[in-house]
């Protein structure tokens, strides 16, 4: 086994040079774990639709931040560039107020949480990504992916944007493109996270709010005390996407029911909040994991948008 040490600066810069082609242009720091991250490639902006993704890559010479779990790397690998998918999220407003489509900015915008430990083995991209600093240089797939896009969406047709943690990137990537649009039906995103800290584009829904009466943010925790303290004022419980939903909780707080006639649900975040179909043992036949939201919602009349079945349940696959 080597390590980053046993490279020298200019062995560096050649790898850099021979594997990168963007640069990090600024660091909006959430907290310790939590960043915003704009990116410019070297080529200009790839063409891309809301709720689409590229690859990111960081070289495995590339230093790490303090406190991540320990690797060990072969020779082999330390020159290898691994990469990880990334949702573009989206700046949504400029700085005089208006709202402005995701691909009309001159950068590529990515929401990172820190991963400092991993059950089956170390942390690679999110360690790297925090250790990069502005002007700091990395490799960004040219062409951007994904079939979890607003294709379907009509103008008039209702939205829900459901996502835990940084899940919410895409969605906001997606709002911005249907207000500037001007889109006629109703659009509520809702966000899950453990702390409040965690919503890093709060200050900016608010605002759209303001701007758009047909727009609704909602923003559940799990661990604040009011989350896990019933003598806390205000005490709720935790607060899960699946019980939201399921028990009126989004109809009550935005007004909006949820009518699969007319609405399309946007699913992003922890596979068990979105409860992915399985194979059933002993033949072809996939159902959802009970209690995830796509549990919660085919029973409600939504149907899975699938690769040879169109529907208007759509869910984002990371893993």
């Amino acid at each position: 086994m080597i390590t980053m040490l046993d490279i020298d600066s200019r062995q560096m810069e050649r790898l850099r040079a021979a594997h990168y082609n963007a640069t990090l242009i600024e660091v909006v720091e959430v907290h310790a774990d939590l960043r915003i991250l704009r990116v410019r490639p070297d080529g200009g902006m790839p063409t891309f639709r809301a709720g689409q993704f590229v690859s990111v890559g960081l070289g495995y010479w590339e230093p790490r931040v303090e406190g991540a779990q320990a690797e060990q790397l072969s020779e082999e690998q330390l020159f290898k560039v691994p990469r990880r998918a990334y949702s573009i999220s989206c700046t949504m407003l400029d700085k005089s107020g208006v709202v402005v489509a995701p691909s009309c900015w001159p950068y590529l915008e990515f929401y990172v949480a820190l991963v400092r430990q991993a059950a089956r083995h170390a942390p690679v991209m999110s360690p790297r990504l925090f250790a990069l600093r502005p002007g700091g240089r990395l490799f960004v797939e040219t062409k951007a992916v994904g079939t979890f896009t607003l294709e379907r969406v009509s103008p008039t047709d209702d939205v829900v944007l459901l996502a835990t943690g940084t899940g919410e990137a895409p969605h906001n990537a997606m709002t911005a493109e249907l207000l500037a649009a001007n889109h006629r039906g109703a659009i509520v995103s809702v966000a899950c996270v453990r702390r409040r800290r965690d919503l890093a584009y709060l200050p900016t829904h608010r605002k759209l709010e303001k701007m758009f009466e047909n727009y609704h943010y909602q923003a559940l925790t799990t661990r604040e005390p009011e989350n896990l303290d019933p003598d806390a004022p205000g005490y709720v419980g935790k607060q899960y996407l699946q019980d939201y939903v399921a028990s009126g909780g989004l109809q009550r707080d935005t007004g909006l029911e949820l009518q699969p006639d007319r609405s399309h649900a946007f699913l992003c975040g922890n596979p068990a909040m979105i409860g992915l179909p399985q194979k059933q043992p002993g033949s072809n036949v996939r159902r959802p994991a009970p209690g995830g939201m796509i549990d919660v919602l085919t029973r409600r009349g939504f149907r899975a948008d699938l690769p040879q079945e169109p529907g208007n349940l759509h869910f984002e696959r990371y893993w």
